[in-house]
């Protein structure tokens, strides 16, 4: 009861910070939570953390690819990032003969480092506050008008900050719900290499049974570097770039960790909601978690019956399995936390609270009322969108085949220069996706989805003329066998499978070729009915939420003046504050803060899919070749500490610092119980899972053999 009550508390003053909670912005760092850092241990100034004129930690921490954050660690721009952050471009890098997931990489010299064609990282370079620059020009707008509004000044401005020549990007991100717009400009460096990655049985232990689990085990960590022009600028690859030179770069310390130490983590964290309504959570629970989480299993296990026959087809779908994985694991987990703390009910005496506050105030007064409306107008369509988005469009085929509508359309409208340029495209986009196509998990994903639609979405939401062709066509719609059938002539006859179909279709496209297309058919059904029945209703519910939501924090903040509130996390650089901490999961259970290299003996299990080990780290832990970086208090390598920071997904990579700024640690995951995360955060259980740095060193020098890498590094003892 008791842990209950402060979770209540918690939450209705869910605009008010606690503990560690806090996504905070290092250029907004406001001198309340600068004081709470320094009161935590904290020994940089504000300016060693971010300052624009002068190098701070924030000159270290970049956008790794397009949704993970990275750090460089030495004066020639190597970075570290997580294993799994790296995974694609590992597997890209990766041939059966040269099988670098499998058996690890390690570049002795810099000529041995890998290009990873498509990979960039972007190191922020300035923040510029441009909210007078909205706010005006969309007073008395809302819905789509707004949207759209928003969306030209937005253009506008980025357009003015983009140098193409110069390696600058631009966004515009709307903070507090709309309430706040900051400009964000980047450099971005597109020569990425690999230079190190462990194998798969470090960086991967403990697979999907260990996601999102402590005690973890998991080497979770890759080593890239990053290239400039030989006169110092961003530039694509080529053999004559030389090694970035940083305005600032990581110390590594292997002084370990301890219950209670200093931690602070930098990096992007993608997307929490932590001021949801009652509504949404309901949504989330009753309708979007469970339809995503059985559809996604459905997947999974598609896939893993065909990577368990053979090696190639376990490396070619590696990472889209992996992908699948991590986030069915993570809502199955999502939707059991809300409903275990209660967290709907706590939204709703928290709204109580606000409709109370704001029953004689015009602008707010009838905010909850406008909410139930628009969910109740919403929520009969809202697993149909699911079914369609990770069901429909969950099969490879159908998500590839689905690009080719553009091309439908500038058939029909006899463009000649569109149909041109979209023959280029299409044709190396088919050419990527047959490189990662496998035909019999694929096939099974078709007939599976289709039918589970047909089962589980309302009849009054079904493209009926498909399924009446399928009937008379095929057999019985409650048939497995009528949609196994289906799906075996879709394979066998589509163009976008057929090398020969395709380049005869390429090279004179006509449109009967294209709606003669079993799978093409299959994905403009669907497409079109999601596009005209569907998607303006969600586009409608979207906006109306927008502009609630905005009204609802505006509402908030003038509610609770004095609060220290954060915006929610939305890719834009931010850093949290903690501690390594131990913690009690459920009674009798207690979880130290620090595993070590004994527990992955432990759990070592031959031949096993997730739990198996290299010979050569077997036999170095019975040596007890720990070298320099066993830690004294566990007799031991430490694999993995607890900390209870707040992370999101995009944090994957980020570095965890200690008081001093020097890397301790890589986060790379969070704990089970706290799984509710993203809407709510739990000040007691929240733990974020970090691989020890001592452990990634570890691996390169003794497993690896690469000493040149150690030797790169300021290393601190």
């Amino acid at each position: 009861m008791k842990k209950i009550f402060s979770f209540l508390i918690a939450c209705l003053f869910a605009f008010q910070s606690f503990a560690d909670e806090g996504m905070w912005l290092p250029y907004l760092l406001g001198q309340e939570t600068y004081n709470n850092m320094v009161k935590r241990g904290l020994k940089l100034t504000k300016e060693q953390l971010y300052s624009i004129n002068k190098p701070s930690v924030k000159d270290a921490i970049v956008i790794f690819g397009g949704g993970c954050t990275g750090e460089i660690v030495s004066d020639k721009g190597l970075l570290f990032t997580n294993h799994h952050c790296g995974y694609n471009n590992i597997a890209n890098a990766s041939t059966v003969e040269h099988n670098y997931l499998k058996d690890g990489f390690y570049a002795k010299s810099m000529k041995e480092e890998i290009p990873s064609e498509g990979l960039s990282v972007k190191f922020l370079d300035k923040v510029v506050d441009v909210t007078d620059q909205f706010l005006p020009k969309l007073k008395g707008l809302a819905g789509a008008e707004r949207q759209n509004k928003g969306s030209e000044i937005a253009r506008e401005l980025i357009d003015k900050s983009t140098n193409q020549a110069a390696g600058l990007e631009a966004n515009i991100i709307p903070f507090y719900k709309g309430n706040q717009y900051l400009l964000f400009v980047y450099k971005v460096y597109k020569d990425v290499r690999l230079v190190a990655a462990p194998p798969e049985n470090i960086g991967k232990f403990g697979g999907d049974t260990d996601n999102w689990e402590w005690p973890r085990h998991t080497g979770d960590f890759s080593v890239f570097r990053v290239y400039m022009s030989p006169e110092g600028n961003p530039a694509a690859y080529s053999p004559n770039n030389v090694p970035y030179k940083p305005k600032h770069f990581l110390p590594v310390s292997i002084k370990g960790v301890k219950e209670g130490d200093y931690a602070m983590i930098y990096g992007y964290p993608g997307g929490t909601n932590r001021y949801e309504t009652s509504y949404g959570v309901k949504l989330k629970n009753d309708i979007e978690n469970p339809t995503l989480v059985s559809l996604r299993d459905t997947r999974l296990k598609l896939m893993m019956n065909e990577m368990k026959k053979d090696a190639a087809t376990k490396l070619k779908l590696a990472s889209s399995y992996a992908g699948i994985a991590n986030y069915w694991k993570f809502f199955d987990g999502e939707s059991k936390q809300l409903k275990k703390h209660n967290v709907y009910n706590v939204k709703q005496a928290q709204e109580q609270q606000f409709i109370t506050w704001a029953k004689n105030k015009p602008e707010y007064k009838d905010i909850f009322t406008d909410y139930k409306t628009a969910y109740e107008q919403w929520t009969p369509y809202a697993k149909q969108r699911v079914y369609y988005t990770e069901g429909i469009m969950g099969a490879p085929v159908a998500r590839y085949s689905n690009m080719l509508s553009g091309f439908e359309k500038a058939l029909a409208e006899n463009n000649t220069e569109e149909i041109n340029k979209l023959k280029t495209s299409l044709d190396r986009v088919r050419k990527g996706f047959i490189a990662e196509e496998d035909i019999p998990s694929d096939k099974n994903i078709l007939a599976a989805t289709a039918q589970l639609y047909y089962n589980d979405v309302d009849k009054s939401q079904q493209p009926t003329e498909f399924y009446n062709w399928l009937q008379t066509k095929y057999g019985a719609l409650d048939d497995a066998v009528t949609y196994k059938k289906w799906a075996n002539d879709a394979f066998e006859s589509s163009l976008l499978i057929n090398d020969a179909k395709w380049n005869a279709f390429i090279q004179n496209p006509t449109m009967a070729q294209l709606n003669s297309d079993l799978v093409y058919q299959y994905v403009r059904a669907f497409g079109r009915y999601y596009q005209e029945q569907v998607a303006p209703k969600y586009a409608a519910f979207n906006n109306k939420i927008s502009d609630l939501g905005r009204l609802y924090i505006k509402g908030s903040q003038e509610m609770n003046p004095k609060a220290n509130i954060y915006p929610d996390a939305n890719f834009s650089m931010r850093l949290s504050y903690g501690t390594v901490q131990s913690y009690t999961p459920r009674d009798a259970v207690f979880y130290n803060y620090a595993t070590t290299m004994k527990g992955v003996l432990e759990k070592y299990v031959p031949g096993d899919y997730e739990f198996d080990l290299a010979q050569k780290q077997i036999d170095l832990y019975t040596k007890k070749d720990f070298g320099q970086y066993k830690d004294p208090k566990f007799n031991d390598v430490v694999v993995g500490f607890i900390t209870n920071n707040d992370i999101t997904g995009g944090n994957s990579g980020s570095p965890v610092l200690n008081a001093k700024g020097e890397l301790i640690g890589l986060a790379f995951d969070g704990n089970y119980e706290a799984l509710s995360h993203k809407i709510a955060f739990d000040k007691d259980l929240n733990r974020t899972i970090n691989v020890d740095i001592r452990y990634v060193l570890w691996v390169i020098e003794k497993m690896g053999g690469a000493k040149n890498i150690i030797n790169e590094l300021k290393i601190v003892r």
